[in-house]
């Protein structure tokens, strides 16, 4: 007697590793928008993406180009910067009449500390209600640039690795001992 084996093929998108589907499942039904939170290693982008049957729908985005136009002279896929697109977003989420959102981190794996929770801390300092577990979060010094600062102050004795390690900081014409600073006054920007 022959057995009649049953293979089930998965979904196109889990196949391809684009879309975890239990977890996809649990933010749905929170009936919140999602903040989402996506980064390559020189760009930082936070969106707002609503449920739709016909396919999510993008409500906005925010990303490092937003941050240039404001005056940022630092790099774009740090914490200072992270932080600072995360405000941004929390911000236009909250004059477009959105006040809670879920985070996803998609397929990223959840690193305490790390520069998606930075862009979490952002949007809730914004106003943005998002349930989070505080512990994640990095420390306001790192948040703000000082671990750079004290970086960059530390590497100035040797001249070389000074302009090597920062020259992109150097070519927008920031000194990265003063990254602290230039982050508040950036800060004060979003929210003024």
């Amino acid at each position: 007697m022959r057995e009649n084996n049953v293979f089930n093929v998965p979904f196109r998108r889990k196949r391809q590793g684009r879309t975890y589907y239990r977890k996809r499942l649990r933010m749905l039904m929170s009936n919140k928008s999602r903040f989402v939170v996506r980064s390559s290693l020189k760009n930082f982008q936070a969106s707002v993406i609503e449920y739709s049957a016909k396919g999510d729908k993008v409500l906005f985005t925010v990303d490092s180009k937003a941050l240039a136009k404001l005056g940022w002279k630092g790099d774009n896929g740090n914490i200072p910067s992270a932080y600072l697109i995360g405000a941004l977003a929390g911000k236009k989420a909250l004059e477009k009449g959105i006040k809670e959102a879920v985070l996803d981190l998609g397929f990223h794996n959840s690193t305490k500390g790390s520069r998606r929770y930075a862009a979490l801390a952002g949007a809730v300092d914004a106003g943005l209600s998002i349930p989070f577990n505080p512990e994640v979060l990095p420390s306001k010094d790192r948040i703000s640039g000082e671990h750079i600062a004290k970086y960059a102050q530390h590497l100035e004795k040797n001249e070389q690795t000074y302009k090597r390690q920062f020259s992109n900081y150097l070519k927008k014409g920031l000194n990265p001992a003063d990254i602290v600073k230039h982050f508040n006054e950036i800060k004060v920007k979003i929210n003024g």
